[in-house]
């Protein structure tokens, strides 16, 4: 019963307590993250669903979608912590989205496009983290980590081909998202 009490592995990627720190953070973070995430499509798609913008954001949505169901189950699967700002979260992401997607349709693709650029760079972080923890093990969370940043970069690249360079004062909005999204990242890290 004591390798139960210290969270020692009982196969590989799971765990009988919490995971390290590191991957307590990873999945904690990038949980919120998805979280988040999918809020910024509500609240774009409360706007702009029924505009020729609404089936590429539906996409990218449905796709996000995907990606909190499958942190849902890793928060379970390692018995990580979720951040306590997850209310917070929820509203900041439906405000951000709706908030963009009020500015108009090049807007709302300005945002994912900031967005998305924090995420693949947060998530190759995390890969370059993780791979050189020489405790660490889980092929399938690596893989997953991939799978999603590219997924969330093909969301930045949507946003770039529907015009997000020609939303007004593009270079001032998508820095301060970039600066919200970089300041929650290190918030959800710890809290």
């Amino acid at each position: 019963m004591l390798h139960l009490a210290r969270g020692i592995h009982t196969s590989p990627g799971s765990c009988t307590q919490r995971c390290s720190k590191l991957v307590d953070s990873v999945l904690r973070v990038d949980h919120a993250g998805e979280l988040g995430a999918n809020q910024i499509y509500r609240g774009q798609m409360a706007v702009l669903g029924h505009t020729k913008a609404g089936k590429t954001i539906q996409h990218m949505w449905e796709q996000e979608k995907a990606h909190k169901e499958e942190f849902d189950r890793l928060i379970n699967k390692y018995r990580a912590r979720p951040t306590a700002l997850l209310p917070f979260w929820n509203v900041a992401g439906f405000a951000l989205g709706a908030g963009t997607a009020l500015l108009g349709e090049k807007a709302a693709m300005a945002c994912t496009v900031a967005v998305e650029s924090v995420i693949v760079e947060h998530y190759n972080d995390q890969l370059r983290k993780l791979m050189d923890d020489p405790t660490f093990t889980d092929k399938e969370l690596l893989d997953t980590i991939q799978r999603f940043r590219d997924e969330e970069q093909e969301h930045h690249d949507t946003g770039l081909e529907h015009g997000a360079e020609q939303a007004p004062f593009y270079r001032a909005l998508t820095d301060v998202i970039k600066f919200g999204c970089r300041t929650a990242i290190k918030i959800a890290e710890k809290v």
